[in-house]
């Protein structure tokens, strides 16, 4: 349990602050880059000093162990500042038992530069070219129209009880695609995981609904995706209520082996 790197520098934080006596079943706790970087300045070593690192916390494994005995989890609200929230921040990606689809590529001859090496973005980029992401979200035609970080516009959420007020983070997908009706957001990952914190693709989804649903009437779709071995493994996610950080629910999932 807990994270041996983050164990004593979020501890650290915790006394310097008072966290310890703070309520959180009545409200969130507020705290900033400058604060942690300001409690950790004596840590030698960078992983035990570094804000970003420490703030760090995409998986469970990741969680600090103070985290996980009051059931916390860390949100960013605003560049260099963060809440502490008592609840579920993670979301489980869950094995599929289904029988693999053989997928015949629509490319009809072999990708020998893709080959090379063992990123998210090539295993993602293959996915699209060879038709499996089209196949899997079934809207049609798929056109790759987002890449890199961009800022959310301002949003406000709730975790459990708590009404959160997010001004405007940097936010990432590792691709996404517009189609007539839909633009799908997909992260990506080319290590098994067990699960993944949800505002990796909560944020996306609440910016990208800003963008394109209000205004164009497009359906925003989330998808995980996997590149483990020789398979091919997406997850399809809503939000079955926008304003619900927690409302986050599987659609569908499905695992394709390329012939």
């Amino acid at each position: 349990m807990g994270n041996p790197s983050k164990d004593v520098p979020w501890m650290t934080i915790f006394d310097t602050y008072d966290i310890h006596s703070h309520d959180f079943d009545h409200e969130p706790f507020f705290i900033t880059n400058k604060e942690i970087k300001a409690a950790c300045q004596d840590f030698k070593k960078t992983a035990e000093k570094e804000v970003r690192i420490l703030c760090y916390q995409a998986e469970r494994k990741d969680k600090p162990q103070v985290f996980v005995d009051r059931g916390l989890f860390l949100l960013p609200v605003k560049n260099g500042n963060y809440v502490i929230v008592k609840g579920e921040g993670y979301v489980d990606i869950p094995n599929i038992d289904s029988e693999p689809i053989l997928f015949d590529s629509k490319i009809d001859f072999r990708l020998y530069s893709n080959e090379v090496g063992n990123s998210e973005m090539q295993h993602l980029d293959f996915a699209h070219a060879a038709g499996m992401i089209e196949d899997f979200c079934d809207v049609g035609n798929l056109y790759l129209t987002i890449r890199g970080r961009k800022y959310t516009p301002p949003f406000s959420f709730r975790v459990g009880k708590y009404l959160i007020d997010q001004k405007s983070v940097q936010t990432e997908v590792d691709a996404g695609y517009e189609g007539k009706n839909h633009v799908v957001l997909i992260e990506a990952k080319n290590t098994g995981v067990d699960d993944i914190i949800i505002r990796q693709m909560y944020y996306p989804f609440r910016k990208w609904s800003e963008d394109v649903s209000v205004e164009f009437g497009k359906k925003v779709i989330t998808v995980f995706f996997e590149k483990r071995d020789f398979e091919y493994l997406f997850w399809m996610y809503e939000f079955t209520d926008e304003e619900d950080y927690n409302s986050i629910t599987l659609v569908k999932s499905q695992k394709y082996i390329v012939i």
